[in-house]
């Protein structure tokens, strides 16, 4: 005879292996979180699929993005977002960043987690920089010499660092409840 059981109750036994070496419970990382507290002291960047892009460039930005990026046809994602960025930044750092696929978990409020070595503010620094080389990329297949050359003058005169700060306090990331910019 079978045995009665809770829906979601066998996935709670799911543990994450985080990229310091350290090990946290799936259900540890709620939809608000933006960085995890580990036990080995430090601050890891948490990002989730339902977060929008926007956490980390402006709306107009990621609206350009969607435009501009067309997925792989065998890519279950229908536009460009969140979890392209953060595959770009797998790309780009594979040590420092954890996937975790719990899409069959009904028990957590998300699909897919990243939990990366960096905090959110260097994890936003990075992104920024992936946005604006995948900017950079685009503008240089646009045949029109005009057109590169003034973004490679903006280019020069921005500051990724400063874009962070300023955009971290206009969408004040210390609450949960920021909205788009």
């Amino acid at each position: 005879m079978t045995e009665p059981r809770v829906p979601g109750a066998e996935d709670d036994d799911a543990w994450v292996d985080l990229p310091c070496g350290e090990e946290a419970h799936v259900k540890d990382f709620d939809l608000g979180m933006r960085e995890y507290e580990c036990s080995c002291g430090e601050t890891h960047a948490v990002v989730m699929d339902m977060h929008p892009p926007s956490r980390f460039v402006p709306e107009d930005i990621v609206a350009v993005l969607k435009e501009a990026v067309t997925p792989a046809p065998d890519d279950e994602f229908e536009e460009f977002g969140t979890p392209h960025l953060m595959g770009a930044v797998m790309e780009q750092l594979p040590e420092d960043i954890v996937a975790v696929d719990e899409s069959e978990n009904g028990s957590v409020g998300y699909a897919l987690l990243w939990v990366t070595d960096l905090d959110a503010r260097e994890l936003h620094e990075v992104v920024v920089e992936l946005v604006v080389e995948l900017m950079d990329h685009a503008v240089s297949h646009a045949d029109d010499g005009d057109t590169e050359s003034e973004f490679e003058q903006q280019m020069q005169e921005f500051d990724v660092g400063e874009f962070v700060e300023a955009y971290r306090a206009q969408r004040d990331f210390e609450d949960e409840y920021d909205t788009p910019a």
